[in-house]
């Protein structure tokens, strides 16, 4: 064990060393000439670190102490941050966000802001301490994402590290967001839109296609994709109890935005439900995998039915078919309130979306029927 004649006389080195007392708890002594009491523990087979206070403001005895109340309250099933303990490495910070932050988030989201932790962030940041990651270190990184061509993938992980660090700042457990002096430093954000069709001719031969596919489920996914217009994740995930008449009743849980979203079906868009009920109606999704009916379609089955029917992504995409009915009914006059509340999308201007609580659902509905009608009556 550590004595306190050895903790006194520890004097900083040109690299951060570690003086071992007991049973998890170190005296770590920075180059600087600080010292901090710091507990190690193992968790899921990785290493955890948590910073109790630095030395001397906080005893050996209490330090111990600490130590001793974060042991019990881990036999407990406890969090060892739930007393104000910092977490010291960046990742069990991370960790932690994610535990707190993503409750009640979309489960793709989750795993996207995992994928990008996993495979871009932490084998850079992982075994850093909050104050020891600088602006530099966080330009490095997103340097080599760019460097791969991904730079809106760059702009997102800057923006998770920030967000990461921001939600340390809330805590008390670091002081600044290095990410804010990264203002201006990536490359501008190269803004793409997804590929879509607007000649109605060019429709016209992609409706043809749709329609002929030969497997039902597949079918009926991209005709009800392009007549409901919905995100592809809406659309794959679609659950037969959210069919209500003639509205699709999306919950906020799984819209982008968090809010409720109905969806009123044309005539068309009902006959596609009821071509599929007797195919999958007596499991959860409308459009289930075709390998487990428990789980909902593969986001590749609308897209790779698409290339099949030799439509390239420079073409058209699922997420296209929103852009193809926003620019024509735009075209077509329809009111810009009405088009956009039925893509879900938020209004920018906050002073107008503060007041414009209106659904619209009545315009709505003549406008879904009004699109619906529009597609089988191009000529093919």
């Amino acid at each position: 064990m550590l004595t306190e004649l050895q903790a006194k006389a520890a004097k900083p080195k040109e690299k951060r060393y570690m003086l071992r007392d007991d049973r998890g708890l170190y005296l770590r002594v920075d180059p600087s000439g600080r010292k901090y009491w710091i507990f190690r523990y193992w968790e899921q087979k990785k290493e955890r670190q948590i910073s109790l206070g630095p030395y001397p403001d906080l005893s050996m005895k209490d330090a111990r102490l600490k130590r001793d109340e974060i042991q019990t309250g881990r036999a407990k099933g406890q969090s060892p941050y739930g007393n104000g303990m910092p977490p010291t490495l960046f990742s069990d910070v991370a960790e932690e966000w994610m535990r707190v932050r993503m409750k009640g988030k979309a489960p793709t989201y989750m795993r996207t802001i995992r994928f990008r932790l996993g495979k871009y962030i932490l084998p850079g940041l992982e075994n850093k301490t909050l104050e020891d990651i600088s602006p530099a270190d966080i330009l490095r990184l997103c340097r080599q994402i760019e460097g791969q061509g991904h730079y809106e993938t760059a702009r997102r992980v800057k923006v998770i590290v920030g967000q990461v660090f921001r939600f340390a700042i809330a805590a008390g457990w670091i002081a600044t967001d290095p990410t804010l002096a990264l203002q201006g430093a990536l490359c501008p954000r190269n803004v793409q839109h997804y590929a879509t069709l607007t000649d109605p001719s060019e429709i016209a031969t992609l409706m043809k296609a749709m329609t002929a596919y030969p497997y039902t489920v597949i079918r009926c996914a991209m005709l009800f994709s392009i007549y409901t217009f919905a995100r592809p994740g809406e659309i794959r995930a679609a659950e037969w109890a959210e069919i209500k008449g003639d509205v699709w009743d999306i919950p906020s849980g799984k819209m982008k935005m968090k809010r409720r979203h109905m969806v009123p079906l044309s005539r068309q868009a009902q006959a596609i439900i009821e071509e599929l009920r007797p195919v999958t109606g007596r499991g959860k999704y409308l459009f289930p995998s075709p390998r487990n009916d428990k789980r909902c379609m593969s986001e590749n089955g609308v897209r790779v039915a698409l290339r099949c029917l030799g439509f390239g992504k420079e073409l058209i995409t699922p997420h296209g078919f929103r852009s193809m009915f926003s620019t024509i009914a735009n075209e077509r006059g329809w009111n810009r309130d009405v088009i956009e509340r039925q893509l879900a999308h938020v209004e920018q201007n906050q002073i107008r979306g503060a007041y414009n609580h209106a659904e619209y659902l009545s315009e709505r509905i003549r406008m879904m029927q009004w699109w619906a009608d529009w597609l089988d009556g191009l000529e093919r």
